[in-house]
């Protein structure tokens, strides 16, 4: 199932990811490139290229953009492998053409005792010559790509990135890049990187019986990957690259609807343990790991979706009752005031005649707080419209966007577009439209061959 939830399907996941290339920390010169998708202040541009002490060289290997970094006391920096043949060139000329400003730090080269001293008498500084302010000023705007090589320079930057102060310093300005995360073996995680269109494969996830057989959902917060069963939520950290274990929320479910809000995640809804369907709500932090409990909804519900929208979260369509009814109304959230309103009609409606229990939950997604919605049967993408609170059609979802009842279709939102995933048999394709620029054109992304489809699927921004 899909839209954060496990479809039991069995069939082998193939990658052709190459093994990793770990680096040393070690005496050379290294030339860090920093991008961002906005400039840097005139005043802070102008100190910055005031600077003059520093040097540019090039790595002894020639790779600037080696996603694994590897320091003297083996901590590990960044995240997967990259898949062969999808290495960013550096010499392309749409580098060059890259949005943004590229600032250029140089340091000097020094030796290891050098480096060891730095890392003390100069924790504060950062780069010496333009003061950790302006350092800092520098680095949120790297790409997240670029920080497994900048954790590698000394302790004080690896300690920004590793205990997640940088990424909480990229939210306050504003800096966000959405990285995908899919499954499409039981343990086996990817991700994706639609900037520079990498790949790059996970650790391996622990599992148990448990695990295996149970029904499973996913969620990305802050810096984290959530993937939920019943009674056990597994944690994959970009800040540290592993995965770790732990108790479910204070009331065990599946099946419920989900979303996250920059460190915040909240999930509604779903089944316990004794198949009774839930009305009841959760909050977690990603940054403190609690969950807390929310007022209950008006409806229980199952099979549902959530999303953010305008501050608020909702949650959409369902399974409720005894019965086993198709809900049609959603609910919102409000976080200032702690309460749940119900909203007639905002689920986007079905028109098979399936079992409701056999078909995905509402496949839907919310871009620049518009509401967006997958319609597999017809194979469009509709809109909702929040004042007239009506679905109306804008255009045709991506031809090879293949499903089974909506389960294995992935559509989620990635910062200012929709992404579909999914593909023709034997192939796994990512599809992009920015709604923005009109009706849906769907722009080719990725492909890669996989004899399985997506299991589950979330988007990270950080």
């Amino acid at each position: 199932m899909l839209e954060g939830r496990s479809c039991l399907v069995s069939r082998m996941f193939s990658s052709s990811c190459q093994p990793e290339t770990n680096w040393s920390a070690k005496t050379c010169r290294l030339e860090i490139e920093i991008r961002s998708s906005k400039r840097l202040p005139d005043a802070d541009m102008e100190d910055y290229q005031r600077t003059k002490s520093f040097k540019r060289f090039d790595l002894q290997d020639k790779t600037s953009w080696d996603w694994h970094g590897k320091s003297n006391d083996g901590s590990v920096f960044d995240l997967g492998n990259v898949e062969e043949g999808l290495l960013y060139d550096d010499t392309k000329e749409d580098r060059k053409q890259e949005e943004g400003s590229v600032c250029r730090a140089f340091l000097c080269e020094e030796s290891d005792n050098q480096r060891h001293a730095g890392d003390s008498s100069h924790s504060n500084s950062l780069i010496n010559s333009i003061g950790r302010d302006m350092s800092i000023n520098c680095l949120v705007r790297c790409t997240r790509s670029d920080y497994g090589s900048i954790a590698s320079l000394n302790r004080s930057f690896r300690s920004l990135i590793n205990t997640g102060e940088l990424y909480k310093m990229r939210r306050q300005n504003g800096i966000v890049e959405h990285w995908i995360y899919f499954s499409c073996n039981l343990l086996e995680w990817e991700a994706f990187d639609p900037i520079l269109g990498r790949w790059m494969r996970l650790p391996r996830m622990i599992s148990n019986e448990l695990f295996i057989f149970s029904d499973k959902e996913s969620l990305a917060v802050g810096t984290e990957l959530l993937v939920f069963t019943t009674y056990m939520i597994y944690r994959y950290s970009i800040l540290t690259n592993s995965w770790s274990s732990e108790g479910g929320m204070n009331a065990p479910r599946c099946l419920f609807g989900s979303a996250s809000l920059g460190e915040i995640a909240i999930v509604a809804g779903g089944q316990d343990p004794h198949n009774n369907i839930l009305s009841s709500a959760e909050m977690y932090n990603s940054e403190t790991h609690e969950w807390h409990p929310l007022p209950s909804m008006h409806k229980r519900r199952k099979m549902c979706s959530g999303v953010f929208m305008d501050g608020k979260f909702y949650v959409i369509g369902g399974i409720g009752g005894s019965e086993g009814r198709v809900l049609t109304c959603g609910e919102e959230y409000d976080l200032k005031t702690g309460r749940w309103t119900e909203i007639p009609d905002m689920s986007p409606g079905r028109e098979t005649d399936i079992p409701a229990s056999a078909e995905a939950p509402p496949l839907v997604a919310v871009v620049n707080n518009e509401l967006y919605s997958a319609d597999y049967a017809n194979m469009e993408v509709r809109k909702y419209d929040k004042v007239q609170r009506i679905w109306f059609p804008v255009g045709r979802l991506p031809e090879s966007a293949a499903s089974t009842y909506g389960w294995g279709l992935a559509f989620r939102a990635c910062g200012d577009s929709l992404i579909v995933i999914g593909g023709p048999q034997n192939f796994i394709e990512l599809n992009s439209w920015v709604p923005s620029e009109g009706p849906p054109r769907w722009n080719l992304l990725a492909r890669k061959r996989s004899s399985n489809f997506v299991y589950n699927c979330a988007v990270m921004g950080c």
